[in-house]
């Protein structure tokens, strides 16, 4: 008979794979039931209680996953199960890893948009407008960026929160048997990303955000279009809410599941609606407001329990204040130019090439060779549907970004999984992957 040890070497990549308990010392599987890298052991000892190890001919260890839709994605856990009860886990991640960081490094800053955007591609302009804000930081262009381009960015980074958590909201179901929401969600969000075409001319990765502003203006009847949207959604959304949050199986199937404390998810470094689920009311918008955020008014919803109903029930109501923030924008959007008028930045317009030479030849120019940015190094950061987006650019002073990172809210929290699966039911784990919401584009970026 084969035994745990030999199971474990010969089925997992040893190196990333869960090691046997015999091998392990109690650092190491401390830090592997934690998975908490800024609190000391004994800290992370008191946040649960570790029952005693069971011996190893009592334990299974299996592979959750890769496979999409259950783990959002070329996901892998590993699982060590005690009957039905999950002892340990390990997020395996890698499968989709595309270099995008790397990539970003042959790439001009004008080039940039057409990658970054890929990343989380289920908010897709989030991505943009954090590398713009980036590299406009780095030129020294910031407050020079049109009121009307600003408002915009706005416009579409709030409709971009609506259509990712509607997705949530549609996989959430579907994870955990209400087959009828992934239909009910998928047709909201197709109703924005109908918007986002005519705008854009894309349903997802738009590179319409650029440095410097938007790529081009809001089309004739756009006000018509958002108001339609805003008037389509809360019914549906009063829906959702009869189809689950009162249902007594949605409840008895999310409360309770997948715990995490303000303090484990500080430690771990969680944003978004994975932390404010516990309570803290940590919202960038808010607390370090960026474009005209600080002129919107709005709540930061929060739960109580860090649960995973408190993590569906926070994104079902972000999507009603970001309606309440469109609304306000409505009301306020400026009229004016939608990209910077500086030459060294922005190309000109499509109308001229065909009359000059020397308009021609800039155009050219501009997106062969992109536009050289200043040397130093600067980081980002903004409000996305999971959290932080951050981006980081060191510039040597070419058109190329000398090196860049992105910190991507999925590969933050997925650190959580470990945390909130320990103790609890393999039946549950793919309501707890479902409610952290990851996108595994944003963790392999």
């Amino acid at each position: 008979m084969t035994s745990i040890v030999e199971t474990i070497r010969e089925g997992n990549d040893a190196p990333q794979g869960l090691k046997a308990r015999s091998e392990l010392t109690a650092r190491e599987l401390l830090r592997e039931v934690g998975s908490v890298l800024r609190m000391s052991e004994a800290d992370a000892a008191k946040l649960g209680e570790i029952p005693v190890d069971p011996s190893e001919d009592q334990t299974m260890v299996i592979n959750m996953g890769p496979q999409h839709p259950s783990t959002h994605g070329v996901l892998r856990l590993m699982l060590e199960l005690q009957g039905e009860t999950v002892l340990r886990c390990k997020p395996i991640i890698g499968y989709l890893h595309t270099g995008m960081e790397k990539t970003g490094e042959t790439l001009t800053y004008m080039q940039g948009g057409t990658n970054v955007t890929r990343m989380d591609y289920l908010s897709p302009l989030n991505n943009e407008l954090v590398f713009s804000m980036a590299t406009e930081k780095l030129l020294g262009i910031t407050d020079d960026i049109p009121q009307r381009a600003q408002w915009m960015r706005m416009l579409l980074s709030e409709l971009n929160r609506m259509s990712s958590h509607l997705l949530f909201l549609a996989t959430n179901g579907m994870d955990l048997g209400a087959v009828s929401m992934m239909i009910y969600g998928w047709r909201e969000r197709e109703e924005v990303l109908r918007f986002f075409q005519k705008v854009t001319g894309l349903r997802m990765n738009h590179n319409f955000i650029r440095p410097g502003g938007v790529a081009a203006d809001l089309p004739p009847g756009w006000r018509d279009d958002v108001l339609r949207l805003l008037e389509l959604i809360p019914p549906r959304l009063e829906e959702y809410d009869t189809l689950m949050t009162g249902q007594p199986i949605w409840r008895e199937r999310l409360q309770g599941v997948g715990v995490i404390t303000a303090q484990e998810a500080i430690a771990l470094g969680a944003t978004g609606p994975t932390l404010r689920s516990t309570g803290i009311t940590w919202d960038l918008r808010r607390d370090m407001p960026y474009l005209h955020y600080d002129e919107m008014e709005f709540d930061v919803i929060v739960g109580s329990f860090g649960d995973a109903f408190d993590r569906y029930a926070i994104r079902l109501n972000e999507v009603r204040e970001s309606m309440r923030i469109v609304r306000d924008i409505l009301d306020k959007m400026p009229e004016g130019d939608y990209r910077i008028q500086n030459k060294k930045v922005t190309p000109p317009p499509r109308a001229r090439i065909d009359e000059s030479m020397e308009a021609l030849i800039h155009h050219f120019k501009i997106f062969t060779e992109g536009f050289k940015v200043p040397e130093g190094e600067v980081y980002e950061a903004i409000e996305g549907p999971r959290g932080e987006i951050g981006c980081y650019i060191a510039s040597d002073g070419s058109a190329l970004p000398y090196r860049m990172h992105m910190r991507a809210p999925s590969f933050v929290n997925i650190q959580c999984l470990p945390h909130m699966m320990r103790g609890g039911l393999v039946a549950d784990a793919v309501a707890v992957i479902s409610s952290v919401d990851p996108v595994l584009g944003d963790v392999d970026r």
